[in-house]
């Protein structure tokens, strides 16, 4: 009876502390319900009649909310918004201009800048954004609030510029006439110029490879690269082409956009492009063969794109929305911009590998030999030139160059890659010099990255 007299007493003192934590609890919470209700009317101006744009993306760039002002200027609907990616909601453009500050942000730094933004019926509009970083219970980023507020001034241009000559507006000729100063005559500029009526039809050479980028009208091609080596148990990896859909269409030779868009400053747009489909086609784990696992992916950065400061940003970004390793990729640079800006291709090398790509020197030995250049960065392909390929059987000095640059690349720890591999018995030469990759017509042909 006393045990049970002082279970009873327990169960009660234990009950009576429920009950006062419940009515703390019912407590806590009118007191929440109150406070809800106070700030609902200022959550009303937030989402329906503040002028400012507010949205909030997550740690995986996607949009979680947003108000009524930021659906309003994007013309979106609601459902056009939640759950997307800011790519998808802010447009490839946008999201590539500010993908330095969403880093920034991502990493909990608050940021500000201000941008143009023009809209599809032609108005420029200047807009002042804010990134302020939220972080969680554990100290961790969380995702950023999204800022957006139109500061456009009476004097500044709201409504669509007249076109001109260039199809560029000022700023186009701008850089056309900054063009014809630095190649020193106005031929070669004539030339390209009539070049580009040719293969595309229209003097607007500039806008109408811009428009192709913003309407995926280009379309990426793969070619092989082997190992050459038996049972050396490297996987195969690929190179990546660009094609423009009117070539496919015997309208343009392949590749004859480069020089327009080059000429036109669109290159780094149009390598952004290339990063952002071949990651996302990457992402759906739709192999071309067995070994996609350890493959990787060569792509060819223009000049620009290596002086462009915010393209490691936008790698680094794109990875993380597709879930894309680094190692996936390789990027190609060309041995002539090496020996013209070291430093720059230096400190782009160091900046991708990083992001876990590796570096690959494309058109290597074609003129000299560049091993003093490469001890400034960590290289892991040398691309041996075609030109110096294709005459080895003929030339014992051509075969005496690769050979050399076989052996040295093999003390330094770095790949060989032949390019423009034509013959099996070409392909038996570089078997017998020690070369580890092969590429060309005589391993594969082009083909769809999908197919």
């Amino acid at each position: 009876m006393s045990r049970a007299e002082w279970v009873v007493m327990r169960r009660t003192a234990q009950l009576s502390a429920l009950k006062d934590r419940f009515e703390r609890e019912t407590q806590l919470r009118k007191r929440a319900e109150e406070a809800i209700a106070a700030s609902k009317s200022r959550l009303h101006l937030i989402d329906e009649v503040l002028p400012i744009m507010v949205a909030f993306m997550d740690i995986e760039g996607r949009c979680r909310y947003h108000n009524r002002a930021f659906q309003k200027w994007l013309s979106l609907q609601p459902e056009q918004i939640n759950g997307r990616h800011m790519r998808e909601v802010l447009g490839a453009k946008v999201y590539q201009e500010t993908a330095t500050a969403v880093r920034q942000s991502l990493n909990g730094q608050a940021v500000q800048y201000e941008r143009t933004q023009k809209m599809q019926d032609g108005a420029v509009y200047r807009l002042s954004v804010e990134h302020l970083p939220q972080f969680g219970e554990d100290g961790k980023v969380t995702g950023f609030y999204m800022l957006i507020k139109d500061i456009t001034g009476p004097g500044d241009v709201r409504m669509p510029a007249q076109p001109e000559s260039t199809g560029l507006g000022r700023a186009g000729n701008d850089a056309v006439a900054l063009a014809l100063i630095q190649d020193g005559t106005a031929d070669q500029n004539m030339f390209v110029q009539s070049f580009s009526e040719q293969i595309i039809g229209h003097k607007d050479a500039g806008n109408r490879i811009m428009a192709a980028i913003d309407k995926d009208e280009f379309s990426l091609f793969c070619q092989l690269i082997t190992p050459l080596a038996v049972n050396s148990g490297e996987a195969e990896h690929y190179e990546i082409l660009v094609r423009l859909m009117e070539e496919e269409e015997g309208m343009m030779p392949p590749g004859a956009f480069f020089p327009l868009a080059e000429k036109y400053g669109l290159m780094p747009h149009l390598d952004r492009w290339v990063v952002q489909h071949v990651a996302e086609w990457a992402s759906r784990q739709n192999p071309l063969d067995e070994k996609r696992e350890s493959s990787m992916f060569f792509i060819n950065v223009s000049a620009a794109t290596i002086g462009d400061p915010g393209f490691p940003e936008f790698l680094q970004l794109t990875l993380l929305e597709y879930g894309v390793h680094g190692a996936a990729l390789c990027f190609e640079i060309a041995g002539s911009e090496l020996t013209a800006s070291s430093a720059e291709v230096a400190e782009f090398a160091r900046q991708v590998r990083q992001c876990g790509c590796r570096v690959a020197l494309s058109g290597f030995g074609r003129d000299h030999v560049l091993f003093d250049l490469i001890r400034g960065f960590q290289v892991d392909f040398l691309k041996i030139d075609g030109s110096i390929i294709l005459y080895i059987l003929r030339d014992p000095v051509y075969l005496a160059r690769v050979t050399a640059i076989s052996r040295v690349a093999k003390e330094i720890g770095v790949k060989t890659i032949a390019e423009m591999v034509e013959s099996e018995e070409i392909i038996t030469s570089l078997r017998e010099i020690g070369i580890d990759f092969a590429q060309g017509f005589g391993i594969s042909r082009p083909r769809p990255i999908a197919g």
